[in-house]
């Protein structure tokens, strides 16, 4: 699973490593996570908060797929959809599936031992 959270910087972090988030409307930096089944992260990477998370994921999913060749799926949620996300990763091996909001959270607390799930998503 891969997510992003903006954090507010502070006034002494140099602007160069801050940027804006529009549509948080925080001014900062993004962290972008990618954990497994688990919970336990297997990348992480920090950038200015304007930078969109479909770019973060490509270099963030590069490093991640290079130390860990049996990745397969990388579930998303919305911010990670669009034109590019369906072309971003042509040769990849591993799938990219955005799923809703509801998907995602029934997603985090069907599963708490870290096995597979039944739950269908709501489309």
């Amino acid at each position: 699973m891969i997510d992003s959270q903006s954090v507010k910087a502070d006034a002494v972090v140099g602007a160069d490593s801050r940027g804006f988030d529009g549509g948080k409307l925080v001014n900062g930096r993004k962290r972008h996570v990618v954990v497994d089944t688990l919970g336990l992260r297997l990348g992480v990477m920090v950038t200015s908060a304007d930078i969109g998370d479909r770019a973060a994921a490509k270099v963030l999913l590069a490093q991640v797929a290079d130390a860990h060749d049996r990745l397969e799926l990388v579930r998303a949620d919305g911010g990670y959809t669009g034109a590019s996300s369906s072309t971003a990763w042509p040769r990849s091996p591993w799938s990219l599936r955005s799923s809703s909001a509801a998907t995602t959270r029934a997603a985090s607390w069907c599963c708490p031992s870290g096995g597979s799930s039944s739950v269908s998503s709501p489309t």
